[in-house]
């Protein structure tokens, strides 16, 4: 079998080497970041002297390595083409796309994706002096672009930046959750802006506002679905619980890991590390499995709590984590972005919430620290208070 081609993880290149994957001339490729440390970790994660599993192989991505050590993910060039054509059928048809993201995560890979299949050459953010700049380069009648909550509460804070964003036909928001305060103030600015959720092993993301794409089905259940896929089901009774998905977006497996690969894709459906519910037939993310910690003996969900302080009027951003603590196990921190009285806030959330999940520490941060991906760096935070 042959290995997996190194390319530089520009826009240029990135385009380049996919538009002769998808055309049929191209080999299987991984993009590299160019900072070094970066680099090294994706050359461990995506080892491209070994020879690749599947000849089926296009694209291998290192995820961000947000909570752990970043893998290397398989995605087939037909995962890639069915992502791209199901987000221009749900958004309405194909268009032009401006790449405001890194093309080494799967989210500014895949906006190059579409702008190949598309047939529209993507505008790069980057090579322009200002977000503004690189919409007014925008030619085609429908436009489009991705980004992370962060950068569009960014865009969002001036008028000029609110008239580019609302150039465009669709925005979608991905990487992370979107805040229902970023969601309203969005719809007040009369922004069409598409919350997403998906990872890397679902080709990016193939749920749009709680719908799945054409062919993707949605399951909530602790244990393996019975059987192949079959729709959607609400699992347990229609309660929350452990998200599966499956469809034609789907990775091929986790590079030179079986093990890890057979423990998350089981008879065709992909074991997230997500909880989610349904809420008038639309999938509603309620956390990750591992966001409830002990803390002094108490279970808190600390995306419960995150949401509580999201809700402050002068909280701009948080992140709440649980950090191990000699005493209580787990000490829940909150970092926040704005107002840190730490009396102000556990008395804010204990306003709805047990009193007993209120952050036993507070850190006050001029923003919180990112991932080139658009996520939020929570090794960092949690290495800063340890």
């Amino acid at each position: 079998m042959s290995t997996l081609r190194l390319v530089p993880g520009t826009p240029d290149a990135v385009l380049s080497a996919l538009t002769d994957l998808l055309n049929g001339t191209g080999t299987a490729f991984a993009p590299l970041p160019g900072d070094p440390a970066a680099a090294a970790r994706v050359r461990q994660a995506v080892a491209p002297d070994a020879p690749l599993e599947s000849p089926d192989v296009g694209v291998v991505l290192a995820t961000s390595g947000s909570s752990g050590e970043p893998k290397g993910v398989m995605l087939s060039t037909a995962a890639l083409t069915a992502s791209a054509i199901a987000t221009h059928d749900r958004l309405g048809g194909p268009g032009q796309w401006l790449l405001p993201m890194q093309p080494y995560f799967v989210g500014g890979l895949q906006v190059l994706t579409r702008s190949v299949l598309a047939g529209y050459a993507p505008v790069v953010a980057s090579d322009h002096p200002t977000f503004a700049a690189g919409v007014m380069a925008l030619t085609a009648e429908r436009q489009y672009t991705a980004m992370v909550p962060t950068q569009l509460a960014r865009y969002l804070e001036t008028p000029q930046d609110q008239d580019m964003l609302r150039r465009f036909s669709a925005i979608i928001i991905g990487g992370a959750a979107m805040p229902d305060g970023l969601k309203a103030k969005a719809a007040a600015a009369g922004v069409t802006a598409i919350p997403s959720y998906g990872m890397t092993e679902t080709g990016s993301g193939c749920v749009y506002a709680g719908e799945p794409l054409s062919g993707t089905r949605l399951r909530l259940d602790e244990e393996p679905p019975a059987g192949p896929p079959s729709g959607r089901s609400g699992g347990r009774g229609g309660g929350a619980g452990r998200i599966w998905i499956s469809g034609p977006t789907l990775f091929s497996g986790y590079r030179l890991q079986p093990e890890l690969t057979a423990e998350v894709l089981q008879d065709g459906w992909f074991r997230t590390q997500d909880r989610g519910e349904f809420v008038d037939g639309r999938l509603r993310v309620v956390g990750r499995v591992d966001d409830v910690v002990i803390s002094g003996g108490v279970n808190v969900t600390v995306t419960a709590v995150q949401a509580r302080l999201l809700e402050h009027p002068d909280v701009k951003d948080a992140v709440v984590l649980g950090v191990p603590d000699s005493e209580w196990g787990s000490r829940v921190v909150a970092f926040v972005v704005g107002i840190a009285d730490r009396e102000v806030l556990r008395d804010f959330v204990a306003e709805v919430l047990p009193r007993t999940w209120a952050p036993r520490q507070v850190v006050e941060l001029s923003e919180l620290p990112m991932l080139a991906s658009g996520k939020v760096d929570r090794r960092r935070l949690v290495e800063g208070v340890l």
